[in-house]
């Protein structure tokens, strides 16, 4: 075992200097995808704060895991937009305790552990799909083209409108020339980060601050100077700014108990639950393959911090959660190496929001996109696709596959899709693997020999019955079962079967080996054993 699986999870300051400048990437990176998912949910920008702000300090502390990161999320935006139109927000808020109840009550009943049911080949495709949807869907934001929903990661819009491709030849013929020059200047500074040994040693200012700064001088001066270049607020964070502390608690809401009574509240819950369990599970046996570290996080204690984060996002206003993957991936490459990072970057959000609205709101999205897009680079990296590819096709198809599928729907369908071909692929190899088969020949005719593996089980039959039904005639049969632990009850009475009676059909021989007596091959007639 990995000696660094044994890193104890809990709260330590020990690696401050990478986990604080982390924190501060990963605020960066959040903060416009809690303000756009919430819209894009149909409720305020508001809601989407506060759910950055619980995923960050609270799931982070009770989290497990060292590097994931909780907050709003794509795959939630289309159930809790129909949800808001049909029975309320504040009924949504109860619908979203609920939800929260019954994650925990997933993870103390350790439901956690479907999330080792997912093969490697279907994660690595997941992630290098949502690299190339954050490419794709930041690119309006980096060009000064922002019809695009901000924060929409995960989700392909379909239609004649909004196409996979419509939306970027709709942005290249609109493009704003201070936004590019802002994006190619943020991804000049990342790269520079990444490459230059000098800057890579310097953790305690991310290249992503510098971004930040850089993106809001370069617009001050377009502004200042009058400049054509100069950047709208359309294509800058846009921050709600209360004008007095009553206004600032009114966009706090509550949950409206008095629907408890509603069933489509219920059924609302129990989708939110399930979704955000399954993207969260996802999202961390993901996050446990990039932590540098490889460190193993539990589900289930994973799925008790998602319950209480929700149950509390419920009852003050915000939208549900679970762990994303973006800002996860964010966090990682930033060099986080503890839950402090995520703790930090919520008490950034809550410091942001009560402090330094105004200032936010300078900040280009081009800023945000390029270290958006850099982001997704690292996931769909070209080396990703060699590395499948070398594992060979039971690998790498299932990999492709899930990411066509992830691109092309969205994450659930996606990774439902992957799976589906990866135990399809389970299952033809299994069936393969049911026997070694070798043929001798001599002079009273062919012995063809059948060596049974470890497992039969009922998926094996298909094989066998094929082999058994193509024998030549006046041929003898050798079936070994020395290797064998377990023979499936469908594949011993095939075998009977053919012993009582299409062996004779034939005239051939079939001789038992090692068969054990609990098998009682002895029913059948027609037959050498020992």
């Amino acid at each position: 075992m990995n000696s660094h699986n044994n890193f104890k999870h809990f709260l330590t300051f020990k690696y401050f200097k990478n986990d604080l400048p982390a924190g501060l990437v990963v605020f960066f990176v959040a903060l416009p995808l809690c303000l756009g998912i919430a819209v894009a949910s149909g409720a305020s920008p508001f809601a989407g704060l506060i759910t950055g702000i619980i995923g960050g300090i609270v799931v982070g502390l009770l989290s497990n895991s060292n590097v994931s990161v909780s907050g709003p999320a794509a795959g939630l935006i289309a159930i809790i937009l129909v949800a808001v139109g049909d029975i309320g927000f504040e009924a949504l808020l109860l619908a979203t305790v609920l939800a929260g109840i019954f994650q925990l009550t997933l993870g103390f009943i350790k439901a956690g552990s479907i999330s080792n049911y997912f093969p490697t080949s279907v994660i690595e495709g997941m992630l290098a799909a949502i690299g190339i949807i954050i490419i794709k869907k930041q690119f309006p934001h980096a060009i000064g083209y922002d019809k695009a929903k901000e924060g929409d990661d995960f989700a392909f819009e379909s239609g004649s409108e909004s196409g996979f491709w419509t939306e970027i030849i709709n942005a290249l013929n609109s493009i704003h020339l201070g936004v590019v020059i802002v994006t190619l200047v943020s991804i000049g500074i990342l790269i520079a980060f990444i490459k230059i040994p000098s800057l890579k040693k310097i953790k305690a200012i991310p290249g992503a601050l510098i971004v930040v700064v850089a993106g809001i001088l370069i617009n001050e001066l377009f502004l200042f100077t009058g400049s054509k270049f100069s950047i709208s607020q359309d294509h800058l964070v846009t921050l709600p700014i209360p004008s007095s502390f009553q206004d600032f608690l009114g966009q706090f809401k509550s949950p409206d108990f008095m629907s408890i009574t509603n069933s489509k509240v219920w059924i609302v819950a129990a989708t939110i639950a399930a979704v955000a369990s399954i993207e969260t599970l996802l999202c961390l046996e993901a996050s446990d393959k990039l932590d540098n570290l490889k460190r193993l996080s539990s589900p289930n204690k994973e799925l008790k911090a998602q319950g209480v984060g929700n149950i509390l996002v419920g009852l003050i206003g915000g939208i549900p959660m679970t762990s994303v993957i973006v800002r996860t991936s964010a966090n990682v490459n930033a060099g986080a190496v503890t839950k402090l990072s995520s703790i930090f970057h919520g008490l950034l959000l809550m410091l942001a929001v009560i402090i330094i609205p105004g200032l936010l709101n300078k900040i280009p999205m081009a800023c945000l996109a390029a270290i958006l897009i850099m982001t997704g680079l690292r996931l769909a990296s070209p080396k990703g696709f060699v590395h499948m590819w070398q594992a060979g096709k039971h690998q790498f198809l299932p990999f492709l596959i899930t990411i066509i599928a992830v691109v092309f729907t969205d994450l659930l369908k996606g990774v439902g899709i992957g799976l589906a071909v990866s135990v399809t692929f389970i299952l033809l190899g299994n069936m393969k693997l049911a026997y070694s088969f070798k043929k001798e020949t001599h002079h009273e005719g062919e012995t063809i020999h059948i060596d049974l593996a470890q497992e039969v089980s009922f998926l094996n039959k298909a094989a066998i019955k094929q082999t058994l039904s193509h024998l030549p005639q006046n041929c003898t049969i050798e079936i070994n079962a020395a290797n064998t632990v377990y023979i499936d009850y469908d594949v011993l009475e095939l075998i009977k079967d053919f012993i009582n009676f299409g062996s004779k059909d034939k005239n051939i021989k079939v001789i038992l080996r090692n068969f054990k007596d609990a098998y009682k091959m002895e029913d059948a007639t027609h037959v050498h054993s020992d």
